[in-house]
């Protein structure tokens, strides 16, 4: 039996939905109110999967709303969906024919759904999108009172960057608080501390940005944060190798953790001592070791076990 589909197209202030199976289109409004006649919209059949791309702060409300309903969905790259909008010959863009397309992707790809999450862990989400924001806010604060002569420019950017400052704090302070609430989220981010280089907030943005983690095997873990190195070859000409795709954002948490594993993790030092004695660029070199953390994040997660240098 075919896969049922509904695919929906989000924008900012309206969802275009297509059921596959009824060959029937809806628009909503992209609130609460419009979430729940999505729903209602259904009914009993609660074994289609919603299909939608992934738009920034447009699609969250739409998943959270969905992931507690225990609505199955798949959140789909844009990218993808793009080129496989191009491979059925679909060259129009419109909200209505995203919709379809997005339906039938469903249905062809047979795309599963992903796991369902808590609310708590919507929230971390919601809470470290925030964070992410104020530092980008604080360092453009910073690179403002570099250059400021002005006394009252140079206070305010002082006052501001100190505001900034409590505020990360108190960010730091509820995500630990969720995260204790729920005991096994604690767990899985404290067994990530063990790996030096790991701290609280990067391990807590592994284990809320790639649920995933401790589920999947490790190539398909590596090429889910984009680390995995992907072949360029066609007839007799061979490419570099490179990674594509993926969770950019993942791979910003786990760049500097990385500089800091070469340098006081003797395993991971020797993995880069051992690409930049190939020749490889130290980038690369780089790229290998936060690969090799998100892989080891995996194993750790997926046996229940903490770090253990290995012994010579």
């Amino acid at each position: 039996m075919a896969k049922d589909t509904i695919g929906i197209d989000v924008s900012k202030d309206r969802l275009d939905a297509f059921w596959h199976s009824q060959d029937a289109a809806l628009s909503l409004p992209n609130t609460v109110e419009g979430f729940a006649q999505l729903c209602t919209w259904l009914g009993k059949n609660k074994g289609v999967l919603v299909v939608f791309e992934a738009t920034g702060a447009y699609h969250r409300g739409l998943e959270r709303y969905l992931s507690l309903a225990g609505q199955p969905f798949i959140k789909v790259n844009p990218k993808q969906a793009r080129r496989f909008a191009l491979a059925i010959g679909r060259l129009a863009k419109t909200d209505s024919v995203d919709a379809r397309m997005l339906a039938r992707m469903g249905v062809v790809l047979d795309l599963a759904p992903q796991g369902i999450e808590g609310e708590d862990v919507h929230d971390l989400r919601e809470l470290l999108t925030a964070r992410r924001a104020m530092v980008k806010d604080q360092i453009t604060a910073k690179t403002r009172l570099a250059t400021a002569s002005n006394p009252l420019v140079k206070d305010q950017l002082c006052r501001r960057i100190d505001d900034i400052d409590t505020d990360i704090k108190a960010l730091d302070q509820v995500i630990a608080q969720i995260a204790q609430q729920r005991g096994t989220l604690d767990e899985r981010i404290r067994r990530l501390m063990t790996i030096p280089g790991i701290g609280r907030l990067t391990a807590t943005t592994l284990v809320i940005d790639m649920p995933e983690l401790g589920h999947l095997d490790s190539k398909k873990i590596a090429a889910l944060a984009g680390l995995a190195p992907m072949t360029q070859q066609s007839g007799k000409w061979q490419g570099k190798e490179r990674i594509i795709g993926g969770r950019a954002l993942l791979r910003r948490a786990i760049y500097m953790p990385a500089l800091v594993a070469i340098r006081f993790n003797h395993d991971f030092r020797d993995k880069y001592q051992q690409f930049v004695n190939a020749g490889k660029a130290k980038k690369v070199a780089i790229t290998a070791v936060m690969r090799r953390i998100i892989v080891l994040a995996n194993t750790l997660l997926r046996e229940g076990r903490d770090w253990q240098p290995v012994r010579p």
